[in-house]
């Protein structure tokens, strides 16, 4: 895999809206941190289009994406928002010049779809918090995206549940939205989970229809020889009047209990203010024991 080079004092950092639209006030707390911070936030009005709910028309949006992709003087690409829509412009975008000067691109939820595009490019790229959220992050989840961008080695220690006899693992970190994982089935850019760690994550889906994404995931044999599973945020899980009858942990767990790998739940990342910084494509190490530690150098 291509590690984008580190961010430094002085990086240019392009803020993108390749999903929902947001207005200037959505990100202004978020612009000021990133100045603090002693990087170059850069966008224009284009930043703020708006078509129906989406930051722009399909090729406007497509086109904004892909200055900055093309930009040699740009170190890295954050992602403002998610929400619908960067599925919409992804066979629009050309990464041939990116390929030349690979950057960093920063973002969870919808931007499972740049992520999936990245690993099938052989590009590391950064799941992490984005500025929409910046003002409500904690400050572990802020100092773990900076962290990253700037070539430091992730180290997470903490104190979550985890199921399997297998106490360790090893191999490169791959996934993000489970619902949007689901609508890349089938596709090119659907990342090789084979003898990979996966990551999944979700909000505001029923219980039932989580079950659905895993079945079509079972079946379509995505887990059949994964090394390992962590599950971040499962946030703001719905049921119907007739209940489902199990959690969302349970769902998955249900579909890979009978593999010997290690399985992290509640891992602090995702749809939730505590959203730590994960580099997808990079090789993870995962230990399991009193408290569960998970390794990206």
């Amino acid at each position: 895999m291509i590690t984008p080079s580190s961010l430094s004092s002085g990086s240019k950092v392009a803020l993108v809206a390749p999903a929902r639209k947001v207005t200037e006030s959505d990100i202004a707390y978020a612009v000021e941190y990133i100045k603090e911070q002693s990087f170059v936030p850069v966008y224009d009005e284009q930043l703020f289009l708006s078509h129906n709910q989406f930051a722009g028309s399909d090729e406007e949006r497509a086109a904004v994406m892909q200055r900055y992709l093309d930009a040699p003087d740009i170190d890295a690409i954050i992602c403002v928002r998610g929400g619908y829509g960067t599925v919409r412009i992804i066979d629009i975008l050309n990464f041939d010049k990116f390929m030349q000067k690979p950057k960093w691109v920063v973002g969870y939820s919808d931007v499972t779809v740049l992520h999936a595009k990245l690993q099938s490019l052989g590009v590391e790229s950064l799941h992490a918090t984005m500025p929409i959220n910046f003002q409500d992050n904690t400050p572990q989840s802020l100092d773990s995206l900076f962290d990253a961008l700037t070539g430091k080695s992730i180290i997470y220690e903490i104190e979550t549940t985890a199921e399997s006899q297998q106490l360790k693992a090893k191999s490169q970190l791959v996934g993000g939205n489970i619902s949007v994982l689901y609508s890349l089935l089938g596709s090119d850019i659907f990342p090789d989970t084979r003898d990979k760690i996966l990551f999944l994550e979700d909000l505001d889906e029923y219980l039932y229809h989580i079950d659905r994404m895993m079945m079509a995931f079972e079946r379509a044999g995505k887990f059949d020889a994964i090394k390992g599973l962590i599950v971040g945020g499962l946030t703001k899980m719905h049921d119907n009047t007739i209940s489902f009858g199990q959690p969302a942990e349970e769902i998955i767990f249900d579909r890979v209990k009978d593999k010997n790998i290690p399985v992290i739940f509640n891992f602090p990342a995702g749809h939730i203010d505590d959203n730590r910084a994960l580099i997808l494509g990079r090789t993870t190490e995962i230990e399991v024991g009193e408290k569960i530690i998970i390794r990206q150098k």
